[in-house]
């Protein structure tokens, strides 16, 4: 990640928070991280406050017959897969025995 020096003027009781929370050292990291949690904060605010919806049917086909009906579907498919796996597993270890 590249960094780049910056001048930001604080008020001194706040450098003096920040530092008997941080210290010193921490300074640059705790503001990095809070300056990345507000963004995201405020990222959030204004895609929830779009009106644009956020999901589209027509975007998502698999849901068609319901959303229960898909996550059965996965659930199948996953039992499926454990299913053979077992399968192979059991097999190799039969050879093995002989």
């Amino acid at each position: 990640m590249h960094t780049h020096r910056t001048h930001v003027i604080l008020p001194h009781d706040l450098i003096a928070e920040i530092d008997a929370l941080v210290g010193p050292r921490g300074r640059s990291a705790f503001l990095v991280e809070t300056a990345r949690s507000e963004l995201k904060r405020r990222q959030l605010l204004a895609f929830l406050s779009r009106s644009e919806p956020a999901w589209r049917e027509e975007d998502h086909p698999e849901l068609a017959a319901g959303s229960a009906a898909w996550v059965r579907k996965l659930r199948a498919q996953e039992e499926a897969r454990r299913s053979s796996r077992l399968k192979k597993r059991i097999g190799k270890a039969d050879r093995k025995t002989r």
